[in-house]
């Protein structure tokens, strides 16, 4: 596999996101994606030297000074004001979590450096939840994409995590670096997006955690798909939808999933699934079931 060299900004092992660097890349990938007919404004055609739209064009749309705007891309965010980010939120037509990581990179907060060192843990209620519910697979995510608890159908669909070590329960590496995950997710590209797209929110709030950055770093050298997707500088969180999965035991299965943040730990989200009653895909969770985490044994042994 051919490496490249790290996209500025990128974390390396052991030295955290710049966060500078972060917001001048993210303001500058936002810009280019607009083009002048998108906003209004007049296109000059091959005249144009950049793609999308120009600073000063920018900052007419924001209503802020061109040196103002400027200064703010190439990462200076200090005392810049929640109008002035909403203003130019607007202008880039960002959505909401865009505008939200935005924010995060433009204003941190200096308490949020403490907490992301911190081991996560989940409470006991919560895995006696899980534990509950026969039938629908489920599991927490907590930062960097870490799987902290699961339930016995989750382990069916998704494999015995209870397997892997600790470092290993993460989203990140297995749909990066396990080919078993790549055949997993019939549309593999856009769960790849998903990951990264929230690994970015992640690094909004948390620039300074180092386990994150180590992270970053371990999948942009190991991978060439994490890379690219990481440099797009995309960020979204998504709700809701529904995934396809082609189980080596059950074989295809269309599940709807609902992710629901936690309210006393927004870094946790309990994520469910569940089949289409009277489907093909409900008969084949229901034998998954059956089986239990021997399912995923049994597929891999075929």
């Amino acid at each position: 596999m051919e490496h490249s060299e790290a996209q500025p900004g990128a974390a390396t092992a052991g030295h955290p996101l710049d966060r500078r660097a972060e917001l001048s890349e993210f303001l500058r990938s936002r810009r280019a994606r607009l083009k002048p007919e998108d906003v209004g404004l007049p296109d000059f055609g091959r005249h144009r030297r950049v793609p999308g739209l120009r600073r000063e064009e920018l900052a007419q749309l924001a209503g802020v000074s061109v040196a103002y705007y400027t200064r703010l891309e190439q990462g200076n965010g200090r005392n810049v004001s929640a109008e002035v980010l909403d203003a130019i939120a607007r202008a880039l037509r960002l959505t909401d979590a865009e505008h939200a990581h935005l924010t995060h990179l433009a204003k941190p907060k200096s308490h949020k450096k403490k907490p992301a060192a911190r081991q996560q843990q989940v409470r006991p209620a919560l895995r006696q939840l899980l534990d509950t519910m026969d039938g629908v697979p489920a599991y927490i995510v907590g930062r960097r994409s870490e799987i902290l608890a699961w339930n016995r159908m989750a382990a069916a669909v998704f494999g015995d995590w209870a397997e892997l070590a600790p470092a290993e329960r993460n989203w990140a590496r297995l749909v990066f670096l396990r080919p078993d995950y790549r055949d997993l997710f019939v549309d593999w590209q856009q769960k790849a997006i998903d990951i990264v797209c929230a690994l970015r929110m992640d690094a909004g709030c948390y620039p300074d955690d180092p386990r994150l950055s180590a992270l970053v770093g371990e999948l942009s050298v190991k991978s060439d798909e994490f890379r690219r997707l990481w440099a797009t500088h995309d960020v979204k969180e998504k709700s809701h939808g529904v995934k396809r999965l082609h189980h080596p035991l059950a074989g295809d299965l269309s599940l709807h999933f609902e992710s629901f943040r936690l309210a006393d730990d927004a870094d946790q989200s309990l994520i469910t699934y569940h089949a289409e009653p009277d489907s093909r895909s409900a008969d084949s969770l229901r034998l998954l079931a059956s089986w239990g985490t021997d399912a995923s044994r049994a597929g891999s042994a075929a």
